[in-house]
Protein backbone atom coordinates (compact mmCIF):
# COMPACT_ATOMS: atom_id res chain seq x y z
CA UNK A 1 0.00 0.00 0.00
CA UNK A 2 3.01 2.28 0.27
CA UNK A 3 2.93 2.55 -3.54
CA UNK A 4 -0.49 4.26 -3.50
CA UNK A 5 -0.64 7.92 -4.45
CA UNK A 6 -0.55 10.48 -1.66
CA UNK A 7 -4.16 11.43 -2.42
CA UNK A 8 -5.31 7.80 -2.22
CA UNK A 9 -3.44 7.28 1.05
CA UNK A 10 -5.00 10.40 2.54
CA UNK A 11 -8.50 9.34 1.47
CA UNK A 12 -8.13 5.91 3.06
CA UNK A 13 -6.69 7.49 6.18
CA UNK A 14 -9.42 10.12 6.60
CA UNK A 15 -12.18 7.51 6.28
CA UNK A 16 -10.75 5.61 9.25
CA UNK A 17 -9.98 8.68 11.39
CA UNK A 18 -11.52 9.24 14.82
CA UNK A 19 -10.68 11.94 17.36
CA UNK A 20 -11.21 12.24 21.08
CA UNK A 21 -10.20 13.64 24.43
CA UNK A 22 -9.23 11.53 27.41
CA UNK A 23 -8.98 12.46 31.10
CA UNK A 24 -5.29 11.83 31.74
CA UNK A 25 -3.54 12.72 35.01
CA UNK A 26 -5.51 15.96 35.34
CA UNK A 27 -5.29 16.80 31.63
CA UNK A 28 -7.86 16.75 28.87
CA UNK A 29 -5.62 14.95 26.36
CA UNK A 30 -6.33 15.06 22.62
CA UNK A 31 -5.70 12.06 20.39
CA UNK A 32 -6.48 10.80 16.90
CA UNK A 33 -6.79 7.21 15.71
CA UNK A 34 -6.51 5.81 12.19
CA UNK A 35 -7.61 2.26 11.48
CA UNK A 36 -7.98 -0.45 14.10
CA UNK A 37 -5.98 -3.39 15.32
CA UNK A 38 -4.36 -5.02 18.31
CA UNK A 39 -0.93 -3.41 17.94
CA UNK A 40 -1.19 0.31 17.08
CA UNK A 41 1.71 2.66 16.36
CA UNK A 42 1.67 5.61 18.75
CA UNK A 43 3.03 8.88 17.31
CA UNK A 44 4.54 11.43 19.72
CA UNK A 45 5.30 14.87 18.25
CA UNK A 46 8.25 17.16 18.85
CA UNK A 47 8.46 20.27 21.02
CA UNK A 48 6.30 23.21 20.03
CA UNK A 49 4.40 20.99 17.63
CA UNK A 50 1.07 19.39 16.87
CA UNK A 51 0.23 16.07 15.25
CA UNK A 52 0.03 17.83 11.88
CA UNK A 53 3.30 19.74 12.05
CA UNK A 54 5.44 16.73 12.96
CA UNK A 55 3.60 13.91 11.17
CA UNK A 56 1.31 15.45 8.56
CA UNK A 57 3.48 14.38 5.63
CA UNK A 58 4.40 10.88 6.79
CA UNK A 59 1.21 9.88 8.61
CA UNK A 60 -0.60 8.58 5.49
CA UNK A 61 2.38 6.34 4.72
CA UNK A 62 2.47 4.95 8.25
CA UNK A 63 -1.31 4.50 8.37
CA UNK A 64 -1.07 2.45 5.17
CA UNK A 65 0.41 -0.48 7.13
CA UNK A 66 -0.43 0.09 10.80
CA UNK A 67 -3.26 1.36 12.97
CA UNK A 68 -2.23 4.72 14.41
CA UNK A 69 -2.78 6.58 17.67
CA UNK A 70 -1.41 10.12 17.42
CA UNK A 71 -1.28 12.18 20.60
CA UNK A 72 -0.77 15.78 21.66
CA UNK A 73 1.10 16.26 24.92
CA UNK A 74 0.66 18.69 27.81
CA UNK A 75 0.12 22.29 26.63
CA UNK A 76 0.48 21.33 22.97
CA UNK A 77 -2.21 21.83 20.34
CA UNK A 78 -5.62 20.72 21.53
CA UNK A 79 -4.46 19.14 24.81
CA UNK A 80 -4.92 21.04 28.05
CA UNK A 81 -2.24 22.23 30.45
CA UNK A 82 -1.55 21.72 34.14
CA UNK A 83 -0.05 24.03 36.75
CA UNK A 84 3.32 22.28 36.58
CA UNK A 85 6.38 22.31 34.33
CA UNK A 86 6.69 19.85 31.49
CA UNK A 87 8.88 16.80 31.96
CA UNK A 88 9.65 13.86 29.72
CA UNK A 89 8.87 11.51 32.58
CA UNK A 90 5.43 13.06 33.10
CA UNK A 91 4.74 13.02 29.36
CA UNK A 92 5.60 9.30 29.35
CA UNK A 93 3.21 8.69 32.23
CA UNK A 94 0.51 10.68 30.40
CA UNK A 95 0.88 8.58 27.24
CA UNK A 96 0.78 5.40 29.33
CA UNK A 97 -2.41 6.59 31.03
CA UNK A 98 -3.96 7.36 27.64
CA UNK A 99 -3.16 3.86 26.37
CA UNK A 100 -4.73 2.34 29.45
CA UNK A 101 -7.78 4.59 29.01
CA UNK A 102 -8.10 3.32 25.43
CA UNK A 103 -7.61 -0.26 26.67
CA UNK A 104 -4.49 -0.73 24.54
CA UNK A 105 -2.55 -3.63 26.02
CA UNK A 106 0.62 -3.12 23.98
CA UNK A 107 1.77 -0.66 21.29
CA UNK A 108 4.65 0.32 19.07
CA UNK A 109 5.79 3.90 19.63
CA UNK A 110 7.48 6.45 17.35
CA UNK A 111 8.64 9.74 18.84
CA UNK A 112 10.43 12.70 17.28
CA UNK A 113 12.84 15.04 19.08
CA UNK A 114 11.24 15.84 22.47
CA UNK A 115 8.75 13.11 21.60
CA UNK A 116 11.64 10.69 21.20
CA UNK A 117 12.81 11.55 24.71
CA UNK A 118 9.28 10.80 25.90
CA UNK A 119 9.35 7.52 23.97
CA UNK A 120 12.54 6.37 25.69
CA UNK A 121 11.06 7.26 29.09
CA UNK A 122 7.84 5.45 28.21
CA UNK A 123 9.73 2.28 27.25
CA UNK A 124 11.71 2.38 30.48
CA UNK A 125 8.92 3.36 32.87
CA UNK A 126 6.07 1.33 31.35
CA UNK A 127 7.70 -1.65 29.59
CA UNK A 128 4.52 -3.73 29.79
CA UNK A 129 2.84 -1.35 27.32
CA UNK A 130 5.62 -1.17 24.75
CA UNK A 131 6.37 -3.62 21.95
CA UNK A 132 8.93 -1.75 19.82
CA UNK A 133 10.10 1.87 19.70
CA UNK A 134 11.36 4.23 17.02
CA UNK A 135 13.32 7.21 18.37
CA UNK A 136 14.00 10.01 15.89
CA UNK A 137 16.61 12.69 16.68
CA UNK A 138 16.55 12.69 20.49
CA UNK A 139 19.14 13.00 23.26
CA UNK A 140 19.74 11.96 26.84
CA UNK A 141 22.60 14.32 27.82
CA UNK A 142 23.32 18.01 27.30
CA UNK A 143 26.57 17.15 25.55
CA UNK A 144 24.58 15.31 22.90
CA UNK A 145 23.29 18.58 21.44
CA UNK A 146 25.23 20.53 18.82
CA UNK A 147 27.53 23.29 20.05
CA UNK A 148 25.66 26.51 20.76
CA UNK A 149 22.27 24.85 21.25
CA UNK A 150 21.78 25.92 24.85
CA UNK A 151 22.96 29.46 24.14
CA UNK A 152 20.33 29.56 21.40
CA UNK A 153 17.68 28.41 23.86
CA UNK A 154 18.70 31.13 26.32
CA UNK A 155 18.01 33.72 23.62
CA UNK A 156 14.86 32.08 22.24
CA UNK A 157 11.57 33.99 22.25
CA UNK A 158 8.12 33.47 20.83
CA UNK A 159 9.02 36.03 18.14
CA UNK A 160 11.72 33.76 16.69
CA UNK A 161 9.78 30.51 17.08
CA UNK A 162 9.33 28.99 13.58
CA UNK A 163 6.28 30.60 11.98
CA UNK A 164 4.69 27.30 10.76
CA UNK A 165 4.63 25.97 14.33
CA UNK A 166 2.94 29.09 15.65
CA UNK A 167 0.44 29.17 12.78
CA UNK A 168 -0.57 25.53 13.18
CA UNK A 169 -0.91 25.80 16.96
CA UNK A 170 -3.29 28.74 16.55
CA UNK A 171 -5.13 26.89 13.78
CA UNK A 172 -6.13 24.09 16.15
CA UNK A 173 -6.19 26.19 19.35
CA UNK A 174 -6.75 29.91 18.71
CA UNK A 175 -5.45 30.97 22.11
CA UNK A 176 -2.36 33.24 22.08
CA UNK A 177 -1.94 32.77 25.84
CA UNK A 178 -1.85 29.00 25.35
CA UNK A 179 0.77 29.39 22.63
CA UNK A 180 2.92 31.53 24.90
CA UNK A 181 2.54 29.07 27.78
CA UNK A 182 3.55 26.14 25.55
CA UNK A 183 6.57 28.06 24.29
CA UNK A 184 7.67 29.03 27.80
CA UNK A 185 7.40 25.48 29.11
CA UNK A 186 9.15 23.91 26.11
CA UNK A 187 11.96 26.46 26.28
CA UNK A 188 12.45 26.01 30.01
CA UNK A 189 12.51 22.22 29.76
CA UNK A 190 15.19 22.37 27.10
CA UNK A 191 17.16 25.23 28.66
CA UNK A 192 17.42 23.41 32.00
CA UNK A 193 17.79 19.89 30.59
CA UNK A 194 19.65 17.65 33.07
CA UNK A 195 21.54 14.56 31.95
CA UNK A 196 19.74 11.27 32.41
CA UNK A 197 21.55 8.34 34.03
CA UNK A 198 22.63 5.75 31.47
CA UNK A 199 20.36 3.30 33.28
CA UNK A 200 17.36 5.14 31.77
CA UNK A 201 18.50 3.69 28.43
CA UNK A 202 20.06 0.39 29.44
CA UNK A 203 16.82 -0.65 31.18
CA UNK A 204 14.89 -0.44 27.89
CA UNK A 205 14.13 -3.99 26.79
CA UNK A 206 11.98 -3.24 23.75
CA UNK A 207 13.67 -3.50 20.35
CA UNK A 208 14.52 0.03 19.22
CA UNK A 209 15.17 1.75 15.91
CA UNK A 210 17.25 4.89 16.45
CA UNK A 211 17.07 7.35 13.55
CA UNK A 212 18.58 10.76 12.80
CA UNK A 213 19.70 13.09 10.06
CA UNK A 214 23.41 13.55 9.42
CA UNK A 215 23.05 17.33 9.91
CA UNK A 216 20.73 17.17 12.90
CA UNK A 217 20.75 19.26 16.10
CA UNK A 218 21.77 16.05 17.89
CA UNK A 219 25.40 15.09 17.38
CA UNK A 220 25.72 11.94 15.29
CA UNK A 221 28.13 10.42 17.79
CA UNK A 222 25.51 10.89 20.50
CA UNK A 223 22.92 9.02 18.44
CA UNK A 224 25.45 6.22 17.97
CA UNK A 225 25.97 6.17 21.75
CA UNK A 226 22.22 5.85 22.35
CA UNK A 227 22.04 2.98 19.87
CA UNK A 228 24.76 1.17 21.83
CA UNK A 229 23.25 1.81 25.27
CA UNK A 230 19.78 0.49 24.43
CA UNK A 231 20.33 -3.29 24.40
CA UNK A 232 18.24 -4.22 21.34
CA UNK A 233 18.80 -1.14 19.18
CA UNK A 234 19.43 -0.63 15.49
CA UNK A 235 20.75 2.61 13.97
CA UNK A 236 19.79 4.53 10.82
CA UNK A 237 21.42 7.80 9.73
CA UNK A 238 19.86 9.50 6.70
CA UNK A 239 20.96 12.68 4.96
CA UNK A 240 19.24 15.82 6.18
CA UNK A 241 18.50 18.22 9.00
CA UNK A 242 16.24 17.89 12.06
CA UNK A 243 12.96 16.28 11.05
CA UNK A 244 13.62 16.02 7.32
CA UNK A 245 13.33 12.23 7.34
CA UNK A 246 9.75 12.57 8.63
CA UNK A 247 8.80 15.49 6.39
CA UNK A 248 8.37 17.71 9.48
CA UNK A 249 6.73 20.95 8.44
CA UNK A 250 9.74 23.23 8.97
CA UNK A 251 12.26 21.04 7.14
CA UNK A 252 10.30 19.06 4.53
CA UNK A 253 11.64 19.36 0.99
CA UNK A 254 9.30 19.45 -1.98
CA UNK A 255 9.63 16.27 -4.04
CA UNK A 256 11.70 14.46 -1.43
CA UNK A 257 11.06 10.74 -1.00
CA UNK A 258 12.63 10.62 2.46
CA UNK A 259 9.26 10.11 4.15
CA UNK A 260 8.64 7.10 1.93
CA UNK A 261 12.09 5.67 2.75
CA UNK A 262 11.54 6.28 6.47
CA UNK A 263 8.10 4.64 6.38
CA UNK A 264 9.55 1.59 4.62
CA UNK A 265 12.34 1.30 7.20
CA UNK A 266 9.88 1.68 10.06
CA UNK A 267 7.58 -0.94 8.56
CA UNK A 268 10.36 -3.48 8.17
CA UNK A 269 11.52 -2.83 11.74
CA UNK A 270 8.05 -3.13 13.26
CA UNK A 271 7.46 -6.35 11.35
CA UNK A 272 10.68 -7.76 12.79
CA UNK A 273 12.68 -7.73 9.57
Amino acid sequence: MLSLSVKAQQTIMEHSKTTGYAPVNGLKMYYETYGSGDLPLVLIHGGGSTIETTFGNILPKLAAFSPIIAVELQAHGRTGDRDAPESFQQDADDVAALLRHLKVRKANVLGFSDGGCTTMQLAGRHPELVNRIVVVASNYTRAGMIDGFFEMMDDASLDNMPAPLKEHYLKVNPDPKGLQAMFNKDRERRRTFADWPQSDLTRIQAPALIMTGDKDVIKTEHIVEISKLIPKAQLVVLPGVHGALLGEICTAKAGSRQQEITAMLVREFLEGN
